[in-house]
């Protein structure tokens, strides 16, 4: 168990840190936390305040470590979430500013709006049942805010804390029903420049839906429940990128369309 003076100064460090941009560490020393409980302690503090300040209301949750060997590398044994702030949303095409982060990593992902809520503490969500509280479905792109970190020195439990480095979303609009897709083995494909990649909607963690299946059970175990209007993201399909500027991307969901961004100083 983690004492509530030293959850505060965690939080307080962290935020700190965030002000003064200054490089990602993991937690050491007297910041050092036990476990990933701990860490989303000291994330809830940390995100109460950046709410009640200049970010605002908490529009979503991402999905983070949705890969076996990232996880392990990371020295945790499951995916990580972080929450999603209305202030960092944004709709394609959108310009992304190198100036906004410390570093910025762009990752592309499918974007699921709740319709209902998924509140059942019980920890029995799983990819079907959780279909019917989906509205929307869009291509989207995630904004990692890594803060310059130095990936030789991953720590999970620090990063989780960390918002598990929300910076934003960017929304396409669908122009399709996505639920007349298999979100196993729908075809996506990125355009970086010059370069063409593709992939399916499950690479992340096989189905979007056991994406959003893991964040409801954690969120509602943890007092914070998704609710109608959240956006939830679900995972890269696609190696991360960390664009520089001039940089332009298209992200293509087959049935669903695209989404779109520019890169600046």
């Amino acid at each position: 168990m983690t004492d509530t003076t030293r959850i505060v100064r965690v939080a307080d460090a962290l935020a700190d840190q965030h002000a003064r941009r200054a490089r990602y560490e993991p937690l050491a020393g007297d910041l050092a936390l036990p476990d990933l409980d701990a860490a989303y302690d000291v994330q809830r503090r940390l995100i109460a305040g950046w709410e009640a300040g200049a970010k605002g209301p908490i529009a979503g949750y991402k999905i983070a470590l949705t890969s076996k060997a990232v996880q392990e590398l990371c020295g945790v044994n499951q995916s990580l979430v972080g929450a999603i702030f209305a202030s960092t949303v944004h709709k394609s095409p959108a310009l992304v500013k190198l100036s906004d982060f410390v570093r910025v990593g762009l990752e592309f992902e499918l974007c699921l709006k709740m319709g209902s809520d998924l509140s059942d503490n019980s920890g029995k969500y799983t990819a079907e049942t959780v279909r019917d509280a989906v509205e929307l479905a869009v291509p989207a792109f995630e904004l990692i805010e890594d803060r310059d970190a130095d990936y030789s020195r991953l720590d999970g439990v620090s990063m989780a804390a960390d918002n598990a480095w929300s910076g934003g979303i960017v929304l396409g609009e669908t122009t399709g029903d996505w639920r007349s897709l298999d979100l196993v083995t729908t075809p996506v494909r990125l355009e970086y420049n010059d370069e063409v990649e593709e992939a399916v909607t499950g690479a992340a963690m096989g189905n979007p839906l056991t994406a959003l299946a893991w964040v409801a059970n954690l969120l509602a175990e943890q007092g914070r429940p998704l609710r109608a209007g959240h956006w939830v993201m679900t995972g890269s399909t696609v190696k991360t990128r960390y664009p520089k500027a001039g940089d332009r991307a298209v992200y293509t969901v087959e049935g669903l369309g695209s989404v779109e961004v520019e890169v600046a100083d």
